[in-house]
């Protein structure tokens, strides 16, 4: 979780909401992202989504088996259903997101019966620390 909370710290010094995102395979970092959607002007470019994109970059594969994607807040529906398509094996995610989130809040994506894939969850796994980096981050924007 140390290097998704680096990206989500490197995505609020550029004025990105922070959150961050690493794709790992067998202890291995594949992939690390942050929130950019505002520099790329590209509503889609969550920390998990780029994540995502470069995981099966470097695997040449769509399929992220045996992954495991750490993230600093619960993933949005988008990202969700991102995750479900690319076969993730396990989800860690830091703060819970009780408006957004749709793993354990929302639409609670994996929960659907249609749902074609459920990666194992496991949340608040850094959660002080992330919440902090997105209380602070708001804070200083109102």
């Amino acid at each position: 979780m140390r290097a998704a909370l680096d990206q989500a710290e490197a995505a609020a010094a550029s004025g990105e909401v922070p959150i961050g995102a690493v794709v790992v395979k067998d202890g291995r970092v594949l992939a690390a992202a942050h929130n950019s959607p505002r520099a790329r002007h590209d509503p889609t470019a969550h920390a998990e989504i780029l994540a995502i994109r470069a995981a099966a970059q470097a695997l040449g594969n769509e399929r992220l088996d045996g992954c495991e994607l750490w993230v600093t807040l619960e993933p949005c529906a988008m990202c969700a259903g991102a995750m479900v398509h690319a076969r993730l094996a396990r989800l860690y995610y830091a703060a819970p997101d009780p408006k957004g989130g749709a793993v354990e809040h929302g639409s609670r994506i994996f929960a659907q019966a249609e749902c074609l894939h459920r990666p194992d969850i496991y949340s608040g796994i850094g959660e002080e620390p992330a919440a902090t980096l997105l209380r602070d981050f708001f804070a200083a924007r109102r």
